[in-house]
């Protein structure tokens, strides 16, 4: 079991990854829990790591993986009804049935986080400014995936990769009003890859 304040830096730790693309900083931590001893940190996260919850690379300004996208002591099964199909051009009968959508294998993983998307950067993929993307934890990616990128270990970004013949990197925007980012391929750190979107209407 996690004391109350192991719980506070896993929470904060979730948090700061689904709304920024990466793990914060000791110094953030230590600011967010109002305290000052960094040392006390590193036993928060010791304890973290112990539990499983997550994993810590030496030598990183932000080497925290996050293991557990969710409250470990929480793992509810979310289903929707599925009664038909439907047609998004000519009408046809929407047939009721008795099956049900699981969400969680379309969303829920171990190695999943959900980010808010900001800007109109990747439009013309579909993606709106407000949309919520599931991304897979990855260091790897496809050329032509969407990725989370991490840009000189400050700025995350959601954009297409593309690897260049003499070793530099693209991330190519699904804007034709924006201008694509060329970058030696040091200066980014992939952080994940989309593997899935959702958005309400109400």
């Amino acid at each position: 079991m996690l004391t109350d304040r192991e719980r506070e830096t896993l929470a904060y730790i979730a948090d700061h990854v689904a709304n920024r693309g990466y793990a914060p900083k000791l110094r953030e931590i230590a600011e967010h829990l109002g305290i000052r001893s960094r040392g006390t940190v590193h036993r928060y996260l010791r304890a973290l790591q112990a539990a499983g919850h997550i994993r810590i690379s030496r030598g990183r300004a932000r080497g925290i993986e996050l293991l557990h996208a969710e409250d470990p002591d929480v793992a509810p099964g979310h289903t929707l009804p599925l009664l038909g199909r439907i047609a998004a051009g000519h009408p046809i009968e929407a047939i009721p049935g008795e099956d049900e959508v699981d969400l969680s294998q379309f969303f829920v993983d171990v190695n999943r986080f959900v980010l808010r998307v900001q800007g109109e950067s990747m439009i013309e993929d579909g993606i709106m400014d407000g949309d919520m993307v599931v991304v897979e934890r990855r260091a790897v990616a496809d050329d032509g995936d969407i990725v989370v990128a991490l840009v000189d270990s400050d700025e995350a970004t959601l954009k297409r990769l593309q690897r260049n013949a003499d070793g530099t990197v693209t991330l190519v925007p699904a804007n034709r009003a924006m201008t694509p980012l060329r970058y030696s391929a040091e200066r980014v750190q992939i952080q994940g890859v989309l593997v899935a979107q959702f958005r309400a209407y109400r």
